[in-house]
């Protein structure tokens, strides 16, 4: 049992004490929170146990404050003192001592250490980055592809059964498109006179890919009908571009359990299936020539299209399908990785997924942020329209897979995000992952040299751990207890860089501990608690760095 559920339980009994003895009047234990203050001088934890009874009790807060207080009964030693706040908000203080078994618990569990059941096993399919294989994968893929893979390694350490997806969009108008680009610039390397649309795709890979064409398919084309050059031309940069991609995520760290096809869909005939089972159930009707959902039934703004008039059909449409066939595969939750321009597909999606026999609470959607990319503070030019933009290779192969992977979750996913490319490459303070990665390698360098120095056992007894007394070493060990709630919370909300900022917090309590403590050189007793103290601080910086997938160096 945690600090914190500890004392839930010991105010929960207070306020059951106070009940049977008549100091209460109603015997009722409303749902009470303990929280860490924001203000240190305000103790370690505080309840808002006697401000969520006042109303059940008919009782001023400070009034059952008191009466709590007075019921406290603390067999174990836990609290140092309490102080009741402003209208009636316990305050505890907990004893130094009480601190040390996290010590214990990191060094027991090591690389578990903060691992929950919380998901049970649930099934949870994370379908992410699933960018048009039109063209190189560019930053904003990037921060999408850490938000996503960081989520599933955290929703997998907390109990689901999670499977990465990429969802391939091979179908459609955006894949005529390629084709059509790629066909042209190989018309100009034939030397024709040909006008480039504006709608094509300018890239310089669409020029790269029509010259290795030219030079080792000259005689495939040349022997096709327009159409059928475009659609060959389609076909084949496509497989390029996502065999680009594929190698660019996994240089950056990212792979997926199952890669699908969009076109599987139709050529299954499982887009066509569920359209008709749309029709059946009366959810898709036909007005105007053309087939629409009624998504205004279940929540969303207006009823959507699913099969033009022309019988082509749409996006919508094939999404629909394809997220059926995620919960027909058994998973009980699936989560979209979304950029913020796709905002208001979500209602549309969701009435969707309720329609056909779902829950709204089996579908959730991450909306990723853009990403202002910086050098030196000042603003990188870039042109999605001219093809002119930074990828996420280029960044990667410029600062490294942590540095992009830690600096694109240092904030929420719904804020925009500035990564200052030379920032990135920086080794001082001002870097993030440096900064965190720093403590992991100066405490790397700490156990060499006392194993140098014959102590080549960590202990970590009560009689040893009984001498962290310091301020800083105590305050070290508070961050250290709140890493297994950082990781719940940020499973529960799918929240990543919650954990960025908690490795940032606990380097900065290091940083302050070092700089005023010496760890080797004073007597064996003292040396080897200290030991146990920053060994325990190295776990816990390499168990948050290998969920976000960063490396933690021994060296630097």
């Amino acid at each position: 049992m945690t600090i914190k559920e500890t004392l839930r339980y010991i105010v929960r009994q207070a306020i059951t004490d106070a009940c049977q003895k008549g100091d209460l009047p109603i015997s009722q234990i409303p749902q009470i929170e303990i929280e860490i203050p924001r203000v240190e001088s305000h103790g370690d934890f505080s309840t808002n146990a006697a401000m969520v009874s006042a109303g059940i009790q008919k009782m001023a807060p400070r009034k059952i404050a008191q009466i709590i207080v007075r019921h406290l009964k603390d067999t174990t030693g836990l609290i140092e003192k309490t102080e009741i706040a402003g209208p009636g908000f316990i305050n505890f203080f907990i004893h130094p001592h009480s601190w040390l078994p996290v010590l214990k618990a990191i060094h027991e569990e090591g690389s578990e250490y903060g691992k929950t059941d919380l998901g049970r096993g649930m099934r949870v399919q994370v379908e992410f980055v699933s960018a048009n294989p039109t063209g190189p994968l560019h930053v904003g893929h990037g921060r999408g592809a850490a938000v996503g893979d960081s989520v599933a390694n955290i929703l997998s350490f907390c109990g689901y059964d999670v499977q990465r997806e990429y969802y391939i969009n091979d179908s459609g108008r955006q894949i005529a498109t390629l084709g059509r680009s790629v066909y042209l610039r190989y018309r100009q390397l034939e030397g024709e006179r040909v006008v480039f649309p504006e709608d094509c795709y300018q890239g310089d890979y669409i020029q790269k890919i029509a010259e290795w064409i030219k030079r080792h398919k000259k005689e495939d084309i040349s022997s096709l009908s327009e159409t059928d050059a475009i659609m060959y031309c389609a076909q084949f940069a496509a497989k390029e571009i996502l065999a680009q991609i594929r190698s660019d995520l996994y240089d950056f760290g990212v792979t997926f359990n199952r890669w699908f096809s969009e076109q599987s869909l139709y050529d299954s005939g499982k887009v066509e299936a569920v359209i008709s089972k749309g029709q059946a159930d009366n959810i898709i009707y036909k007005k105007d020539g053309a087939l629409w959902f009624k998504t205004s039934a279940y929540g969303d703004e207006k009823d959507r299209v699913v099969v033009r008039s022309n019988g082509d059909t749409t996006y919508f449409a094939s999404d629909i399908a394809y997220h059926q066939d995620k919960y027909d595969r058994g998973f009980d939750r699936v989560i979209d990785v979304w950029g913020a321009d796709h905002h208001g597909y979500i209602p549309r999606m969701r009435a969707a997924i309720e329609a056909y026999g779902r829950s709204k609470d089996q579908f959730h959607v991450i909306l990723v942020q853009l990403v202002n990319l910086l050098r030196a503070g000042e603003p990188v030019a870039m042109s999605t329209r001219r093809g002119e933009y930074v990828t996420l290779r280029q960044v990667v192969d410029e600062v490294g897979k942590d540095a992009a992977r830690f600096i694109f979750l240092t904030r929420h996913h719904e804020s925009p995000l500035d990564f200052d490319l030379e920032v990135a490459k920086q080794k001082t303070n001002e870097n993030p992952v440096y900064y965190v990665q720093y403590v992991h390698a100066r405490i790397s360098s700490i156990i060499r040299k006392a194993k140098e120095r014959g102590k080549d056992t960590i202990k970590c007894n009560d009689e040893t751990l009984s001498l962290l007394k310091a301020t800083e070493e105590i305050q070290l060990i508070k961050t250290l207890s709140r890493y297994p709630e950082t990781v719940e919370t940020s499973a529960t909300l799918m929240e990543p860089h919650r954990i960025p900022f908690y490795l940032m917090e606990l380097a900065s309590k290091f940083h302050a501990y070092y700089n005023k403590h010496r760890v080797l050189g004073n007597s064996d007793d003292l040396t080897a608690a200290r030991l146990c103290l920053v060994e325990a601080v190295q776990k816990v910086i390499r168990n948050g760095l290998v969920l976000l997938s960063v490396s933690a160096p021994e060296r630097m």
